[in-house]
Formats: C-alpha cells, structure tokens, sequence
C-alpha cells in the first residue's frame, strides 16, 4: 500500500512539473525534490524516466476519457456525436500542451523498444488508457455505421487513425505556424489558431466518414 501511494505521489509531481516547465524541461531530480525523495528512490519505484512518463500519459488519458464520455452525452445524431468527440480531443490537447510532448514522445519509439525499457504493469496501464479513449470514439463511429450515416469499413482502424493524426494536428495547434510557398522556392509563414485546427480536425474526420 506505501509503495502504491508513493508511486501515485511520484506520477502527480511529475505531471504537475510537466504542466508547469514542459516535458522537456523535467528533470528527475525536480521530481524527487517535489516528493522530498532523492532520485534513486524514484528509480526504485519506476525502471526509468520512459516508463514515468508513460505512467503520466496514463493519468492525462484518463482524464481526455472523461472530457470524451462528458462530451458524447446530449444528441444522440452520429454526425453531432463525432463532431463533439473530436472537439473534445482539441480541447483538451490545447489545454494540456505536456499531453502532446508525452504522447508524441512515446509513439516515436518502437515496439520493442518499449517492452524493454517499460514495465508489463506500465504498459498495460497506458494500453488500457488508450483504449478507453479509443473505444468511446469506437462505439460513436460504430453507432453511425449502424444507422447508415456513415460508410466506415473498420471503426477501430479509423477510431486510431483519428487518434494518431489528431495528435499531429495538436502540435500544429501548439506552435501556431504555417509554411507555405508563395512563389517557386520561396517559403513564407502565416498563422494558424487552435479554433482553425479544431475545424479543420472536426470537418476532416466528418469527411472520412461520409466519403
């Protein structure tokens, strides 16, 4: 029980320090002077700063299952259901930028790269975070198929697709910028809000869909 509750007490400080500094900026150290421990203990506790960071992705994914599950409630319309499910996802990325360097940090890596550097019981925590996002989206893409809205062959296939690339959407969202060609070989940059990236994510999936 003591260890379970220093874990949670690891995770929070960790999560807090991302939100506050960025993920880039955390450091273990930082995290164990927030606890009041020294590193080795936090290295006791968890098989590396991969796996932490893993464990962290796992809290924010329950949390964006919540704000998913609150968002699916109201008019039952497949097309409304999707729309608020992918408004939802943008909301709450823009609102946790750390969400977006953890998740991205870790789909970098490869398979086995993970199995190696993070535990069975950590992987299986962040698996079953994902999936509870992942079937919420699920269940409303299914619900449209079923009632002859939407042409979908493989919910689950599209349910991860929107999931992966909405992720690069976000990141979009976060640095604000686009680079276009004006003329031949010349580059120029122009602004893009979160509002215009959580359109375009709601009108793209709604196309993906209906296509």
């Amino acid at each position: 029980m003591r260890r379970r509750e220093r874990e949670k007490e690891i995770i929070a400080a960790t999560r807090a320090l991302f939100d506050e500094k960025g993920v880039r900026e955390a450091q273990i150290e930082q995290i164990a002077d927030a606890v009041g421990i020294n590193r080795a203990i936090v290295y006791r506790h968890f098989s590396g700063k991969e796996e932490l960071f893993a464990l962290v992705l796992a809290d924010y994914l329950d949390e964006l299952r919540g704000a998913m599950v609150a968002a699916d409630e109201g008019d039952p319309d497949p097309t409304a259901r999707l729309e608020r499910l992918v408004g939802a996802f943008v909301d709450y990325g823009v609102a946790h930028p750390a969400f977006i360097d953890c998740a991205q940090a870790l789909m970098r890596r490869r398979g086995d790269e993970l199995l190696r550097e993070i535990s069975e019981n950590a992987l299986f925590r962040l698996g079953r975070g994902i999936s509870g996002c992942l079937a919420v989206l699920q269940s409303a893409l299914q619900a449209g198929v079923d009632a002859g809205v939407f042409r979908v062959e493989n919910p689950t296939l599209l349910a991860n697709a929107l999931y992966a690339s909405g992720l690069g959407a976000l990141q979009l969202a976060r640095v604000g910028i686009l680079v276009t060609e004006s003329s031949p070989g010349l580059p120029t940059v122009g602004e893009v809000s979160p509002q215009q990236v959580r359109a375009y994510l709601v009108d793209s999936a709604l196309a993906l869909v209906t296509r």
